[in-house]
This record gives C-alpha cells, structure tokens and sequence, in this order.
C-alpha cells in the first residue's frame, strides 16, 4: 500500500511543528486554540506518524501508547490540499501495522466524522461504555 510521490515515516526529526500546531489550532474541531507548547509537548511523549509530500509534511498521526497494553490513536489529519488520495487510510494502515502497536490489550480512538475510515481497520463502538469514565475540559485551550 502506498500513494505515489507521497511518504510516511515515524522519524521524529522530521516533524513540521509549526505545520501541527496551524492544522490542531486552526482548523481542527477537536482541538481548537491548543498552544504551540501543548503540541510540542505532546509530539516529544508520543509515537508519531507524518506524511509527506516532497519535503513537506501533509499529514500527521500521534499514538498515545505505553507499547505493551494500551494506546490512544490522537489528531490523525491530513492538510484539505492532499485529501481524496487514499492518504488517511494508508496512514491508519501503517500505524496499525507499527511493530510498537502489535499485541496490544486495547486501542482506542475519539472521533466525530470518520467513523467509516476507522471501522475498516477494526474500531467500533466501545462495549461496555458504562466502564469509561472521563474528567473534561471542553474549553481548556479557550481560557485565559
């Protein structure tokens, strides 16, 4: 699997912070406002996953995980410009595929929109909800 002329790597190194915090800040639902220390901080305590288009990233993926039980698939986007190419799903599979990600007890993910992308790797609705418990802060990026 793979789209011509486009990329994925976990190479840190790599990583557009900049271009990270524009898309979650900007244009994101799900993190609207989050401050450029906030992403950085938590880009460095995941495994993360950018696409690439040349040079530039387009893409991104970031794994909350602790590598043997859990993990938490977080702020999967791709830049609108390089969307109806098949890159989300070919992201979904390669984090699905991460060695790091194998044999885990659980993987979760939230999401508002893409439910048909995520169910064609395994993610349905959590059984047992009743079990899941939650302290919010909708608007913590909102606040002065």
């Amino acid at each position: 699997m793979g789209v011509s002329g486009y990329e994925i790597s976990t190479d840190r190194e790599r990583l557009d912070v900049d271009t990270i915090y524009h898309f979650l800040s900007d244009e994101s639902y799900w993190a609207r406002g989050i401050p450029r220390d906030v992403v950085a901080r938590s880009i460095e305590n995941s495994l993360c996953f950018g696409v690439y288009h040349d040079a530039t990233q387009v893409g991104f993926a970031r794994i909350v995980t602790d590598k043997s039980t859990f993990a938490l698939v977080a702020d999967v986007f791709i830049v609108q410009a390089h969307r109806g190419k098949g890159l989300s799903k070919w992201l979904m599979h390669e984090v699905m595929k991460h060695p790091d990600l194998q044999g885990l007890r659980r993987l979760l993910l939230f999401t508002s929109d893409a439910h048909g992308l995520y169910a064609q790797f395994g993610f349905s609705a959590i059984s047992n909800a009743w079990r899941f418990m939650e302290v919010r802060h909708p608007d913590v990026y909102q606040q002065p």
